[in-house]
């Protein structure tokens, strides 16, 4: 089968990215409720997550800044369930790689993998807390708010799933994903959050929004007597922001990179219509998508290659960079086991999709609809095939950057990279 032509297209989502997000830390941070009651010289423990926030070295260092300006002592501590390998290693090195250093931050990093348990929820979950961050004075997280990619709910991801999986370490992972087959995942993490912040522990978290283009466009302190309903409000709000593929169905979605730093689960299943255990176009909100092929993995998963599953295809590649162990961990933990399998793995682009253009239900190239983007955060620049311009070019922030042309193929097979190439 022919394939059809493609044409460059960008999505201009609005812009609402902040001129400057570290003056905006220190400034909510000199407004923050709820830490007045700290002595000067209390350590403050600060736990950062293991997701590819925009500038979050920039973001975490301001607000070290601010603790310190004003006499505390903070520390950095990986709240992170079972990434990093589920070792403590492992998770300093995951915040190593987002500059989140000693050096760096001007406050130590310290990473355990020790728990202190803080009782049980009335629905019966045994609550564990990061035994270091608990021997702090005061616990504050940093958390990106976004929708979840393997629930819906009106928490979703956030500061009190960071209060779970997070501040639990890899055995609240495994205690809290256990539960959640019981009572769903919200259920779990508002319970523990709950739970939590009853301990007076925590005194609050720094609420990180980003825009479709994947840059910071807010970011609040939020005190802990207010989290629950306040992280309701951003999380309603940036959901009004999520982007989307700009047409109702494709018969192949090709994604460059999947990973960790992308989404929870590798790639956003809200994106490419699929969920963690094998169901196909679960979402009535998202477009119906015939087969997905995953050609790569990016070196910020650490070889974590969580969500292979999900695609109906993978390049050869993606499987060499995969480690077995930290993505199994990771599977395992969640109970995601359908995120684990190897589908069927190709050496080239081109035999990939020739194989996969015959099982689309398709007779003619010229009706296959392809979409290519480059990874499930960022839908700003995207590749389209032609019978699928129509519809994509009525929406008013869509401009096409370059007519369609023949889909270009290097000696070995491999699609030339049309998506970071400038256009013609």
């Amino acid at each position: 089968m022919d394939l059809p032509r493609c044409a460059l297209l960008r999505q201009n989502f609005p812009r609402r990215a902040l001129p400057d997000p570290a003056a905006a830390v220190r400034e909510t941070m000199q407004h923050a409720p709820g830490l007045g009651h700290l002595p000067a010289g209390a350590s403050i423990a600060v736990g950062v997550g293991s997701r590819g926030i925009a500038s979050i070295d920039t973001i975490v260092r301001a607000l070290v800044d601010s603790l310190k300006a004003r006499g505390w002592r903070p520390f950095l501590f990986p709240a992170m369930g079972s990434h990093g390998a589920a070792t403590a290693k492992g998770q300093a090195e995951v915040l190593a790689k987002f500059g989140l250093t000693e050096q760096r931050m001007g406050c130590p990093v310290r990473s355990s993998l020790s728990v202190v348990p803080l009782g049980r929820t009335p629905e019966g979950i045994d609550v564990v807390a990061d035994r270091l961050a608990f021997r702090a004075d005061a616990v504050l997280l940093v958390s990106r708010v976004k929708w979840h990619t393997d629930f819906a709910g009106r928490l979703e991801s956030g500061l009190f799933k960071m209060m779970a999986i997070g501040l639990g370490k890899y055995a609240g992972a495994q205690i809290y994903h256990a539960h959640g087959h019981r009572l769903g995942l919200e259920t779990v993490i508002r319970s523990v959050g709950r739970h939590v912040l009853a301990s007076g522990k925590v005194a609050g978290g720094l609420a990180i929004l980003e825009d479709p283009w994947h840059e910071v466009a807010h970011v609040e302190f939020v005190p802990a007597p207010t989290m629950e309903k306040r992280e309701e409000d951003l999380l309603e709000l940036v959901k009004s922001w999520m982007p989307r593929l700009p047409v109702d169905e494709v018969d192949l979605l090709l994604v460059d990179e999947i990973g960790k730093n992308w989404s929870g689960s590798g790639m956003d299943p809200k994106i490419i219509n699929r969920d963690i255990h094998g169901n196909v176009n679960p979402w009535p909100f998202a477009p119906r998508v015939g087969r997905v092929i995953a050609r790569g993995l990016h070196p910020l998963s650490y070889g974590n290659a969580i969500g292979i599953g999900m695609a109906d295809a993978v390049l050869a590649r993606l499987v060499r960079a995969m480690k077995r162990r930290p993505t199994y961990v990771n599977g395992l933990t969640s109970g995601a086991l359908a995120c684990l399998k190897i589908p069927a793995t190709f050496r080239s682009d081109r035999e990939c999709l020739s194989a996969l253009a015959r099982t689309t239900g398709k007779i003619h190239g010229h009706d296959l609809g392809i979409a290519w983007i480059r990874n499930t955060q960022d839908l700003t620049v995207l590749a389209l095939s032609e019978n699928l311009l129509g519809q994509a070019l009525r929406l008013p922030h869509v401009e096409l950057l370059s007519p369609p042309r023949p889909l270009e193929f290097d000696g070995s097979g491999h699609l030339l990279d049309w998506l970071r190439l400038p256009p013609t």
